[in-house]
């Protein structure tokens, strides 16, 4: 039987010491900038993260899925009961741009569902989590707080929605015009989903590509705190370890 309650002490020691070494990067200036297949920044950062990460979980014998590891044949991968998805820095603009928002992220899929999620945004300090059926949770300052969504619906008025401060579609643009009065905030990395568990903003919309390791970890945090991480049509849950790893365009709610 599989010990959730250790595995996500685990995965928060992870993400600590995996922004322990963001950090020292981060601060040095010397981001060592190359160029990936898709042509978005890749840092030392990234790597050295991933490398503390996988010195934590790979204790574990459960899988490891993240961007290291996207080649892994979905006739593999599509065996595993259990896995960790990695994301060891959401948010590399952000880090270039040097404006603290970018996160770790560490999930523990089980058959396509996100069941365990921690979220690390190392300038803020902060270490956010969900574990299933045990709720979402923030420690900062020494403190831990649980976390819970506004319960807003789409039809109401006002509503506060956190788009993407380097990704702003004209799709998402609309969605947004859709709403009744709404207030647009704008924020980096998987910050946007934590917005939202703990009710600091009402919906995310994103239509536009994304991977499944920048939405695992977060997915389990806002679904522990009362939301959902929904396809475009509003009903159908985020699938994880699907043959194409990209994800459909979603939305983030606060119910």
């Amino acid at each position: 039987m599989i010990d959730l309650e250790n595995l996500i002490e685990l995965a928060k020691k992870a993400s600590l010491a995996a922004g322990v070494e963001i950090l020292k990067i981060y601060e040095s200036g010397d981001f060592s900038i190359e160029a990936k297949s898709d042509d978005s920044p890749l840092t030392r950062a990234d790597k050295a993260a991933h490398n503390k990460i996988v010195s934590f979980l790979e204790s574990t014998d459960i899988p490891i899925l993240s961007e290291e590891g996207r080649n892994i044949p979905y006739e593999e991968r599509s065996k595993w009961e259990y896995f960790w998805m990695v994301d060891p820095l959401d948010g590399t603009k952000e880090f270039i741009k040097r404006n603290g928002e970018f996160t770790v992220n560490i999930a523990l899929i089980h058959n396509g569902v996100p069941i365990l999620g921690v979220v690390h945004p190392p300038v803020i300090g902060e270490l956010y989590w969900g574990l299933d059926g045990k709720g979402a949770f923030i420690e900062k300052n020494g403190k831990v707080e649980k976390l819970k969504v506004s319960n807003k619906s789409l039809e109401d008025s006002g509503l506060k929605v956190v788009a993407s401060r380097s990704h702003m579609s004209d799709q998402t643009q609309e969605f947004v015009n859709s709403l009744k009065d709404p207030e647009v905030v704008s924020k980096g990395s998987s910050l946007k989903f934590l917005l939202v568990a703990s009710g600091d903003a009402d919906v995310y919309p994103r239509f536009g590509p994304t991977m499944e390791w920048d939405t695992a970890a977060a997915h389990a945090i806002v679904t522990e705190a009362g939301g959902s991480v929904v396809q475009e049509d509003e009903i159908t849950p985020l699938q994880y370890n699907k043959i194409n790893l990209l994800n459909p365009n979603f939305i983030a709610l606060a119910f």
